[in-house]
């Protein structure tokens, strides 16, 4: 269901401007010719970087409020670039509606024109600070193709005029998957970054992101209408997108290269809905979850092929499903509840096997295109055929470049909505 205008020209011209920029940064003297000129400057991870703290009352700053800032280093991994780019630490609202704060990373355009900004998730994934973005960005961190894949996208569209903002949105926890917080930690980045380049609230800002970074995507589309009003978002493009993890849950169970998921969600849900994990883990289950409670994806998705569900509950117990706090919070992050985007919606999946793309459910994600589509948004709805959830990236990144052309171009929306099939049914998971 690619649209027949897809192209590829976008993507091959931001792929085009990444690899100028690092020809640029070996001219400038930092190219991998001299090991020690090339290497970024070290700086602590989050945990140790006093930069992340803040001490003061946070009710009487509004959401998105500047509490700090510097200037950092932009670094491939173990390679120095001669760009620099702001950190920002600012005031943002957790899943409960509490004050909490989180940091961004704040990219000029390399080309003059008109302010736009995009908000673009990175897929980071994960339970340790060493994978937060605001990290990896500097050239620090443990290595992931992922996210080196989505670096070059990132300077391609510095390369096309944007002002690229990275917010570190799964917050100071690292809660990964959480819808609402998520999502306000990504609007707020743009009320922080608006701030500091003293850019208007009419600047149109586009909202990025797949994988894990589908999440402040579509949840921030979502709730913009009413948490950030002041906001021009002129669009939203969301792909491989996590809808129902009630769903998602029984596909990976036993896989070959995304069980490990399963224990890193009941870490980021205990952290988040302080569950009382000792109620219904496994001894095995334990073991698991302390060991990948502070790594990133790259090191836990494939680490544990064959692992079910029912391998991490002890009796009565046989599915993560038949625990009630569990299904409570899943219930709490389906993707379609907390609200109606007021933009035009690009949402995409791959399709590999007939049921998702080895990790998200296809059909899930065109239901939630289905849901929009009846409640009058703009939304084109694209399935990639016989592509995983890596494959599918590139198209995506692709269709996403020429979402956002038509959109900050003032293009008319456009929708696939007369041929979006209704998908999967995302209600309500009913409680044990």
């Amino acid at each position: 269901m690619i649209p027949a205008r897809f192209s590829v020209r976008p993507i091959r011209a931001l792929a085009a401007c990444a690899t100028a920029l690092l020809a640029t940064a070996s001219v400038a003297g930092v190219g991998t010719a001299d090991a020690q000129s090339s290497a970024p400057p070290e700086v602590p991870p989050p945990t140790a970087d006093p930069f992340y703290t803040y001490d003061g009352p946070l009710d009487r700053h509004a959401p998105g409020a500047v509490l700090g800032t510097r200037t950092m280093p932009y670094g491939f991994h173990q390679l120095a670039t001669p760009i620099t780019s702001t950190q920002v630490l600012y005031r943002t609202t957790d899943q409960f509606d509490r004050p909490t704060t989180t940091v961004a990373t704040i990219l000029r355009p390399l080309v003059p024109g008109p302010p736009k900004i995009l908000s673009y998730h990175m897929a980071y994934d994960a339970l340790g600070s060493e994978c937060d973005p605001s990290y990896t960005l500097t050239g620090n961190g443990a290595y992931s193709q992922a996210g080196t894949f989505e670096q070059g996208v990132i300077t391609g569209y510095l390369a096309s005029g944007f002002t690229v903002v990275v917010p570190d949105y799964e917050g100071p926890d690292l809660e990964w998957t959480i819808g609402r917080q998520s999502a306000y930690a990504a609007l707020d980045g743009v009320r922080a970054a608006e701030s500091v380049l003293e850019l208007p609230a009419s600047t149109p800002v586009g909202l990025a992101g797949y994988s894990g970074g589908s999440v402040p995507t579509q949840w921030g589309a979502e709730v913009a209408p009413t948490y950030a009003p002041e906001l021009n978002v002129v669009g939203a493009a969301a792909g491989g997108l996590p809808v129902n993890l009630a769903h998602n849950l029984p596909y990976v169970s036993g896989s070959t290269s995304w069980a490990g998921v399963i224990p890193a969600l009941i870490v980021s849900y205990e952290r988040t809905y302080d569950l009382d994990t000792g109620a219904f883990l496994s001894e095995h289950g334990r073991q698991i979850v302390d060991t990948v409670s502070s790594q990133c994806i790259n090191a836990f998705a494939s680490r544990y092929p064959g692992l079910t569900d029912g391998e991490m509950v002890r009796a009565p117990y046989t599915s993560l499903l038949d625990v009630p706090s569990v299904v409570e919070s899943i219930n709490d992050n389906i993707m379609g509840t907390a609200g109606t985007p007021r933009v035009p919606m690009l949402l995409a999946a791959g399709d590999v096997d007939g049921t998702g793309d080895s990790v998200m459910v296809t059909a899930d994600v065109e239901g939630l295109a289905h849901e929009y589509c009846e409640r009058g948004v703009a939304v084109t709805y694209a399935r990639y055929a016989r592509m995983s959830h890596s494959e599918a990236f590139l198209p995506f990144q692709a269709q996403t470049a020429q979402f956002f052309t038509d959109r900050f171009a003032g293009a008319a929306p456009t929708s696939n909505c007369a041929v979006v099939g209704p998908g999967n049914d995302l209600a309500p998971t009913p409680v044990p």
